[in-house]
């Protein structure tokens, strides 16, 4: 359905188009059946005449509600659902184990003997040593398949995507993070493209303040599209509604991954929970 909306608002244009010439020709048909209809002297011929003319009318009629419904869903109905969209919440599951307390045994009195015998002492100074300093892991964005299309745009620094990334597996809400900025900068769009939109490009929300560098953008709810191969775009445009760069990357739309049940819940009836082992108390 929400693709169905998005389909009917890029092709309103079209849709005027058709109807405007279907206007015209029954316009046609009406005032060519009511000459016709004055024109006769004949019962006959009049009632042909009369039903003619009440077919173009009804046609005439349709036509235009047509056109006023083609109009609500460009003006209402289509901003109501992408501003809906927008404003989906997104939760971010808390997940904590509790305190962790590391029993400490008892200190012996007088203190236990130590051996220093089997433990070896450097002789070389300290500050001669050379210690290897590990490298940072950056953290990776999500599961990114392997030998994804490439990219299409994303040379220019004024639209630039770090997350999603290409070739990134989406199954959840995500936070869009890049940079979208140019000069005499108006707005920038998030645009998506794939089963859920005909394969054409659907705008989703647009946003009128600059970002130069690499921060939060918007979000993305996957949710409303069924799975599968998408293309994400993030297009800039300036005050005279040109588009001054882009950056489309692409990305899998997937259902959401099954949480596992934990050990110890209550799996129904006649089903036992899986026994966890156990470590027997030393004796005495």
């Amino acid at each position: 359905m929400t693709g169905l909306v998005f389909f009917i608002e890029q092709t309103a244009v079209a849709f005027y188009i058709l109807l405007g010439a279907g206007v015209f020709v029954a316009f046609y048909r009406l005032m060519k059946s009511q000459a016709e209809y004055r024109g006769t002297y004949f019962e006959l011929e009049r009632d042909i005449a009369r039903y003619h003319r009440d077919n173009a009318l009804t046609a005439l009629i349709l036509l235009a509600e047509a056109a006023l419904v083609v109009l609500g869903v460009q003006r209402v109905v289509a901003p109501t659902l992408r501003e809906t969209i927008d404003v989906v919440p997104v939760f971010q599951p808390v997940v904590s184990d509790g305190t962790f307390v590391t029993p400490t045994p008892f200190a012996l009195e007088g203190g236990a003997p130590i051996d220093p015998s089997g433990v070896q002492l450097e002789e070389e100074d300290p500050a001669q040593q050379v210690l290897a300093t590990p490298t940072l892991t950056p953290t990776p964005v999500g599961t990114i398949i392997s030998n994804p299309p490439p990219v299409e745009g994303c040379d220019m620094p004024g639209a630039q995507l770090q997350v999603p990334a290409n070739g990134m597996v989406v199954f959840e809400p995500i936070t869009v993070i890049g940079t979208a900025f140019t000069e005499n900068f108006a707005f920038y769009r998030f645009e998506i493209k794939g089963p859920s939109t005909f394969e054409n490009f659907a705008p989703r929300e647009d946003h009128n303040i600059p970002v130069e560098t690499t921060s939060v953008l918007g979000q993305f709810v996957p949710a409303f599209y069924e799975p599968g191969n998408y293309q994400f775009r993030l297009t800039v445009f300036d005050n005279t509604n040109m588009l001054k760069a882009s950056c489309t990357v692409n990305i899998v739309i997937s259902e959401p991954i099954p949480t596992p049940t934990p050990l110890g819940q209550d799996l129904g009836p006649g089903i036992a929970p899986a026994p966890v082992a156990t470590t027997p108390a030393p004796a005495g």
